[in-house]
C-alpha cells in the first residue's frame, strides 16, 4: 500500500476543497435558478388580480406623491436626473457595448468559453424579454406617470431582466478570476448592485410597475446561474477531453495546486 507523504497530503486536501466548494457554488446557482422561475411564476399569476395592482399602485403613487403634478418624482431635482442617468446602465444599447469590451477582454485572456456564454446570455436575455413581453402584454404605467419615454409592452422589465443578467454574469465570471475573497465579494456584490439600481430606477421614473421589476429580476437572475451552471459543467467535462474550448487555467489556481517538488 502507498503511504502519503506530508508534503503530498497539503496539495491534495487544497484540491478536495476547491471541489467541494465548487459543487457548493453549483448547487447555490441550482437554487437560485430554481427561486427564480417560481417567484416568475407567481408574478405573472398575480398581473390581473387585484392585489397586486393595489400593490403596483400603491408603489407609483409614493414616488410620485403629487396629485397636482403626478409626472413629478418624489426628492429632490438631482435625484431625478442622477435616475435618468442611471437607469440607461440596463439599457440594451449600453448593455451591447459593455458586453463587447467585456468579451474582447475575456477572449485576450484566453477565456473562450466565457465570452460565448456572456454573448449568449446577453442575446438570450433580450429574447426572452421581447417574448415575455409579448405574451403578457400589460400595460405601462399611464403615461402622465412617465419620466422616461417608452416603447413596448411593461411585464417583465426589459433593463431590470437584462441588468440581472449581464450583471451577475459577469460578475460570477470575475469572483472566478480572483483568487482572495473580499475581492470576489466585492466583484459580486458590486454586480448586485448595479442590478438593483437599474431596476429601482425604473420604478422611480414612473416606467415599470414594481412587479415587473421584480419579474425582471426573478428571470434575470435565473437565466444567469443557468447559464453559470452550463459553463460549470461544459468547462469540467472540457477539461477532462482538453478541449480548445475551454478557458485557459488561472495561473494562481494552477500554481497553488501543484504538488512540491520536494
Amino acid at each position: 500500500m502507498t503511504r502519503l507523504l506530508p508534503d503530498d497530503i497539503s496539495p491534495r486536501v487544497r484540491r478536495l476543497f476547491q471541489a467541494a466548494r465548487t459543487e457548493i457554488a453549483a448547487l447555490a446557482a441550482l437554487l437560485i435558478v430554481a427561486v427564480g422561475v417560481l417567484s416568475f411564476i407567481e408574478l405573472s399569476d398575480d398581473v390581473t388580480e387585484a392585489d397586486s395592482q393595489a400593490f403596483d399602485l400603491a408603489v407609483l403613487h409614493a414616488v410620485r406623491p403629487f396629485v397636482d403634478d403626478p409626472g413629478r418624482p418624489w426628492g429632490p431635482w438631482w435625484l431625478h436626473e442622477a435616475a435618468a442617468d442611471l437607469t440607461s446602465l440596463g439599457g440594451v444599447a449600453v448593455l451591447g457595448l459593455f458586453a463587447i469590451i467585456a468579451v474582447v477582454f475575456l477572449l485576450l485572456q484566453r477565456k473562450r468559453l466565457s465570452a460565448l456564454l456572456l454573448v449568449v446570455g446577453l442575446a438570450g436575455g433580450v429574447m426572452l424579454s421581447e417574448g415575455l413581453k409579448a405574451v403578457f402584454g400589460r400595460e405601462r404605467p399611464p403615461v402622465v406617470y412617465q419620466a422616461v419615454e417608452t416603447i413596448n409592452a411593461s411585464f417583465p422589465s426589459g433593463h431590470a431582466l437584462l441588468s440581472a443578467v449581464f450583471y451577475l454574469t459577469l460578475g460570477v465570471m470575475l469572483t472566478r478570476a480572483f483568487s482572495q475573497k473580499r475581492l470576489k465579494a466585492y466583484a459580486l456584490g458590486v454586480a448586485v448592485l448595479m442590478t438593483l439600481i437599474v431596476g429601482v430606477t425604473r420604478i422611480y421614473l414612473g416606467a415599470h410597475w414594481a412587479s415587473d421589476v421584480f419579474a425582471g429580476w426573478s428571470v434575470g437572475a435565473a437565466w444567469a446561474m443557468a447559464l453559470w451552471l452550463v459553463s460549470w459543467f461544459v468547462a469540467k467535462r472540457q477539461r477532462r477531453a482538453h478541449a480548445h474550448l475551454q478557458d485557459a487555467p488561472d495561473p494562481e489556481l494552477e500554481t497553488a495546486s501543484a504538488p512540491s517538488g520536494k
